[in-house]
């Protein structure tokens, strides 16, 4: 996964071509592309017509933190998750010139104020990206229907995802840095990356209301840039990697569920 460093390039703003020219008030923004209808629970939604020769991004700044996504011409909308804690974000749209440089077509700012900030790790966002009628989710219900604790349940969606999918070689060495994952393919194909493992176990779990991130970083466990998750139980947040432990179990060795945190350092958290 090495071709999938999800740490934000550099990107040379040219400051000559509307930069500064569309701001505007927290929230209530007046920003047609800015979706803010589940501000409340710590997600952006952006509107943009892409156009289909033109490398795009949206990027999201809270004081030093930045993430940087790409925009796809095929998706009316995408959203974004607000992870960075409450204040203000600001939100701006970076158009291609060329090479690395991008122009600044437009940028707003809101203001995050959640008094619970694990809602930010419930939403449907464009790297966990899923609905109540994505086959993966069925099957979620269906593996914990019977399951009384969000322990039972987390334990239950580990084991289908350490038990079925494999680990994709080919794709690893053939993904671009603006692979995205896709939930139902991955639960289909029962295969993918680390990044498709994370994914899927995010988007199961969060369909079960259960907060759990992706994280982006490196372990100790592995020599490449990796995926895994934490997931929010009895009040804490907790370790757990999919990908490494379906590996273990093929090789029949000796693993545990929830991971010594220690061994991870993350860089980008979804």
């Amino acid at each position: 996964m090495r071709k999938l460093a999800f740490a934000t390039a550099a990107i040379v703003i040219l400051f000559t071509m509307l930069f500064g020219a569309a701001a505007y008030a927290a929230n209530e923004t007046g920003a047609e592309w800015l979706d803010t209808t589940k501000l409340d629970i710590g997600a952006v939604g952006v509107r943009y017509a892409v156009k289909a020769d033109v490398k795009t991004k949206a990027m999201i700044v809270k004081d030093t933190g930045k993430y940087t996504y790409t925009l796809r011409a095929d998706k009316p909308v995408e959203w974004f998750p607000l992870q960075l804690g409450n204040g203000d974000y600001t939100v701006t749209i970076l158009e291609n010139v060329s090479g690395n440089q991008y122009k600044v077509v437009d940028k707003a700012t809101l203001t995050l104020a959640l008094q619970d900030g694990t809602a930010v790790y419930l939403n449907q966002v464009q790297n966990i990206d899923w609905t109540p009628n994505s086959i993966a989710v069925q099957k979620a219900k269906e593996l914990t229907q019977n399951k009384k604790t969000d322990a039972e349940k987390v334990a239950a969606v580990y084991r289908y995802v350490i038990d079925n999918v494999k680990y994709d070689k080919e794709l690893a060495a053939a993904a671009t840095p603006d692979y995205l994952p896709q939930i139902d393919r991955t639960f289909a194909s029962n295969k993918d990356i680390c990044y498709g493992y994370a994914a899927l176990t995010a988007g199961m779990l969060r369909a079960l209301d259960i907060p759990t991130k992706l994280v982006t970083g490196k372990t100790t466990y592995v020599t490449e840039y990796h995926a895994w998750n934490q997931v929010f139980l009895d009040g804490q947040w907790v370790t757990i990697d999919t990908t490494v432990d379906a590996g273990l179990k093929a090789g029949k060795q000796d693993f545990q569920m929830i991971k010594d945190a220690a061994l991870y350092t993350a860089d980008k958290v979804y």
